[in-house]
C-alpha cells in the first residue's frame, strides 16, 4: 500500500522526502514485489471446479503462502464450477484487481486468465499439458514459456500407466477411454493413451462427452462395449464419478483412473500424484515470484516424479481382482 504524503509544507522537506523509499512496488509479471517490500500480497485463485484433486492442489497452493507470509498474504478464491463463461468472468474481475499474482487450478481456468492478463503473474496448476492448453507451437516442456505464464503439470507417462491393465486386468482386450470432449487436456490424454493402449495390444475405442448431461448414457454405452474403461484427468470427470459409478459397477466394469480422487470415487485403481504436494510446490514457486528472486518468465513449468500405483480394495474385492503387493490401498 503506498503512503500518500500530504501537508508538505516547504520544498525542502519535499525534496528531502524524495530521496527515501516510500511503500513498495506493483507485482509484475517479470519481478513480483521487491524482495524489501514488507507490505501485503493480494493472491487470486481461480479454480474451475470443486473436486477433490483440485481442492487438494488449492490447498497446498495457499498453506506455502501462508507459511511464507503469515496475514500479509490475503487471498481472493473463487470457483467457475465448472463453467468455462463463469471462469472468464471471474479471470477478468481477478485482473481488473490488480492481484499481484494469480493461480489458474486446471485448464480451462488457465485458459480464462492467461487470455485476461499479459502483465500479472500467473501460475497454472492441475493442467496436463501447457502446449494443448496455451496453443504453443514448438513448445520445449524443458524451457521457459516466456510469458507471464508458468506453473505446475500433473502429467504423467502414458506407458506407466499401461502398468496398470497388464497387472489388474491382463485378460482384458477391449478399453473404453471416456473424457470430456470440452477439455483439451482430456482430448490430448485420451488420443495419447489410446496410441499407447494400442501398442500395447489393446483394441480401444474412445467415448466423449459434451458435458454432464451425457455422462452417464455415454458410460452405459463405453460399458456394454469394454471390458475396462479408462479415465484421464477429466474434471468433469471427476465432479461426476457416483454418476459414473452407478452405471459402471452394476455392469461389473471396472475403472482405471488417471488421478486418485477419480478412482476413490468410481475406479479401482490409479497411477497417482499428490495434488496437496503438487500445490504445494506451485505454491513455492508463487512465493519467488512475490519475493521477487525469480522471473515468472524464466521459470519452466514443474512435474512431479513421485508416483504411486494405487488401488480401491472394495472395489478389487468386488471383481475378484488380484492387486500386486507394489499396490498401496486408498483410503476408503
Amino acid at each position: 500500500m503506498k503512503k500518500m504524503i500530504k501537508g508538505i509544507g516547504s520544498l525542502a522537506l519535499a525534496i528531502a522526502l524524495a530521496g527515501c523509499t516510500v511503500g513498495g512496488s506493483t507485482a509484475t509479471a517479470t519481478t513480483g514485489k521487491d524482495s524489501s517490500d514488507s507490505e501485503s500480497y493480494k493472491v487470486g485463485i481461480l479454480q474451475l471446479v470443486q473436486h477433490p484433486a483440485l481442492d487438494l492442489a488449492t490447498k497446498g497452493f495457499k498453506d506455502v503462502l501462508e507459511e511464507e507470509f503469515g496475514d500479509k498474504v490475503t487471498f481472493n478464491e473463487q470457483n467457475a464450477a465448472g463453467d468455462t463463461a463463469t471462469a472468464n468472468t471471474i479471470a477478468s474481475t481477478l485482473v481488473g484487481e490488480k492481484c499481484d499474482l494469480i493461480l489458474a487450478n486446471a485448464t480451462a481456468a488457465l485458459q480464462a486468465v492467461s487470455s485476461a492478463t499479459s502483465d500479472i503473474p500467473v501460475l497454472g496448476t492441475s493442467v496436463t499439458d501447457y502446449a494443448a492448453a496455451l496453443s504453443l507451437k514448438d513448445y520445449d516442456a524443458s524451457k521457459p514459456i516466456g510469458t507471464n505464464v508458468s506453473g505446475t503439470s500433473d502429467g504423467i507417462s502414458y506407458s506407466a500407466q499401461v502398468e496398470l491393465f497388464t497387472d489388474l486386468v491382463p485378460d482384458a482386450k477391449k478399453v473404453g477411454i471416456i473424457y470430456c470432449s470440452a477439455e483439451p487436456n482430456s482430448v490430448v490424454q485420451a488420443t495419447e493413451m489410446n496410441k499407447e493402449l494400442s501398442k500395447a495390444g489393446f483394441e480401444v475405442k474412445e467415448y466423449s462427452f459434451s458435458d454432464t448431461n451425457d455422462i452417464s448414457s455415454v458410460t452405459q454405452t463405453a460399458c456394454q462395449d469394454s471390458d475396462v474403461i479408462y479415465i484421464p484427468t477429466d474434471n468433469t470427470a471427476a465432479s461426476c464419478t457416483e454418476a459414473i459409478n452407478n452405471v459402471a459397477e452394476p455392469a461389473g466394469v471396472p475403472i482405471i483412473a488417471a488421478e486418485e480422487g477419480i478412482a476413490s470415487g468410481c475406479g479401482i485403481a490409479t497411477l497417482s500424484i499428490s495434488y496437496y504436494e503438487l500445490g504445494r510446490q506451485t505454491g513455492e514457486m508463487a512465493v519467488k515470484i512475490l519475493k521477487g528472486e525469480e522471473k515468472v518468465s524464466n521459470m519452466p513449468v514443474e512435474s512431479q516424479t513421485n508416483l504411486t500405483k494405487e488401488y480401491v480394495q472394495s472395489r478389487c474385492d468386488k471383481l475378484g481382482i488380484k492387486v500386486p503387493d507394489t499396490y498401496t490401498a486408498i483410503e476408503e
